[in-house]
């Protein structure tokens, strides 16, 4: 098993998170992940209507961010989220970003 080039603890910055989670699909990868724990990436990608090639960017942008880490066995490419790590830099972040992915407010119809 190896790992993929993803930032160390310290090195993931709060612009580059709420970035990377403002994204719908991604923000659907970390919502599937946070149930499951840890997935191949071929398994998450089943049930998302997007090319794989779309796919493997939201991976990289999410693995970039600091958001998920990345191992991989043979072909398989496994992915799980960094939430103590994440959790220790912004307490609460991810937490509340899946809480309200769960629960959307309903449009104000300005």
């Amino acid at each position: 098993m190896r790992e993929v080039s993803q930032p160390a603890a310290e090195a993931i910055r709060m612009v580059e998170v709420l970035r990377a989670l403002g994204d719908p699909v991604r923000l659907e990868i970390i919502q599937r992940l946070a149930v499951t724990g840890e997935e191949s990436c071929n398994a998450i990608g089943e049930d998302l209507d997007v090319h794989q090639t779309t796919l493997s960017h939201h991976y990289r942008v999410l693995r970039e961010a600091g958001i998920t880490w990345t191992t991989v066995q043979g072909r398989t490419r496994l992915v799980r989220l960094r939430h103590d790590d994440l959790n220790a830099l912004f307490p609460g972040l991810l937490d509340s970003v899946l809480n309200g992915a769960r629960h959307p407010r309903p449009a104000t119809g300005d």
